[in-house]
């Protein structure tokens, strides 16, 4: 049986950072003390410094960004092999050789990248004022806690898209988040329980709060760092495994077992993952854990 997963999933407090590095180090040593073995950063989170260099023109904060890409994963990589601790991290703004640039969140193991999961499906904000391209199709994660999947911001709003992860094996659902409103704060945290009531699965958002003027990629954040389940026997009843105040800086913290999904699948009051009719997407691949021992 695959073992229980404990989870940090962070809400970044925006305008706060002493540099991505410095910064990433407090929280993984944050999410050590609390035990996690995987921490879950937000969606830009990585970018913050590399937007605020570029002047509050949207442009050149995008291409800043991308700029300072190699750099964060390389810190990442850093941070997660020093700290012994998984690390999903965010997004950064990925150039891809004659097709544009992407976002993508990297997962990396202490003994480095494992692999990205680019976004599919972009706001208004990235097609019109970023010029972003679309990302390739959802991918799942081979890690030691068995095969996790990746739904970054709007992606979790696309029911086909979580549910091609969960039907290639994928029990819980990773949502790195960045939403400047109360609006897209509710439809990131009301996508996360429906996924996760629908799916049968657990799925675990974390977002930017705060603000940062002058940024124009980053100037107000809202959100609620939160790990969801099904509603359903041996669950709360409304889902909720762990949650921070809404627009609250912290992590949200809780241990998540593969057992229970597969015993709520069996003898759940509804059986939703079972019911659901087959999406017409294709199949997700698996990218490999490079190290099962980390």
């Amino acid at each position: 049986m695959t073992a229980p997963l404990r989870l940090a999933a962070l809400a970044w407090p925006v305008g706060q950072s002493e540099g991505f590095a410095a910064s990433l180090d407090q929280w993984c040593e944050a999410s050590r003390a609390a035990g996690a073995d995987l921490l879950l950063l937000p969606e830009y989170a990585p970018c913050e410094d590399a937007f605020a260099s570029a002047g509050g023109d949207a442009a050149a904060e995008r291409d800043a960004a991308a700029d300072a890409a190699p750099s964060l994963v390389a810190a990442m990589e850093r941070a997660a092999s020093r700290h012994g601790i998984w690390i999903a991290g965010g997004t950064v703004l990925l150039r891809q050789a004659g097709s544009g640039i992407v976002n993508a969140c990297p997962l990396v193991a202490p003994s480095g990248l494992v692999g990205m999961q680019q976004k599919h499906c972009r706001t208004r904000f990235e097609r019109e004022a970023w010029g972003l391209s679309p990302g390739g199709l959802p991918s799942v994660f081979a890690t030691p806690w068995g095969v996790i999947g990746i739904a970054v911001c709007y992606d979790a709003e696309v029911p086909p898209l979580v549910r091609a992860q969960v039907l290639a094996g994928a029990w819980a659902i990773l949502v790195p988040a960045c939403t400047d409103s109360p609006h897209g704060a509710a439809r990131i945290t009301l996508s996360a329980r429906a996924r996760a009531i629908e799916n049968q699965c657990f799925v675990a958002v974390a977002p930017t709060v705060g603000e940062r003027p002058g940024c124009e990629s980053l100037d107000v954040n809202r959100g609620t760092a939160g790990l969801y389940g099904p509603a359903d026997h041996g669950f709360a009843a409304s889902g909720i495994v762990a949650e921070q105040e809404a627009d609250a800086p912290g992590l949200a913290v809780a241990t998540l077992d593969p057992a229970a999904i597969a015993r709520v699948r069996r003898e759940g009051a509804v059986t939703n993952h079972a019911d659901w009719p087959q999406p017409a997407v294709p199949p997700c691949p698996i990218i490999p854990c490079p190290d099962r021992s980390a």
